[in-house]
């Protein structure tokens, strides 16, 4: 089945942008499609395959943080191409 996964992540620490951009570099090197836009990151793929890796993504960002957090979205859909019609 496939799904669509959109993660905000947001380390509680005054300089947040190397976390945030270390996370979605690790996004980057998988094989999954990524669309990024300012506010979050979509990844797209099958369920099997790409929840094990989102959370051995995540546990390597958290590991890597004290504080943190991640709002995750899961839509059971390939909505990579999603064009709005209005």
């Amino acid at each position: 089945m496939k799904i669509s996964v959109e993660l905000t992540l947001m380390p509680l620490y005054t300089k947040f942008e190397d976390p945030i951009i270390d996370f979605i570099k690790a996004l980057r090197n998988s094989k999954f499609k990524v669309i990024e836009n300012p506010l979050s990151t979509q990844i797209y793929g099958e369920y099997h395959e790409l929840m094990p890796f989102l959370n051995n993504a995540i546990k390597t960002s958290f590991e890597t943080l004290e504080n943190v957090v991640l709002n995750m979205k899961i839509v059971k859909t390939d909505r990579s191409d999603y064009e709005p019609n209005f």
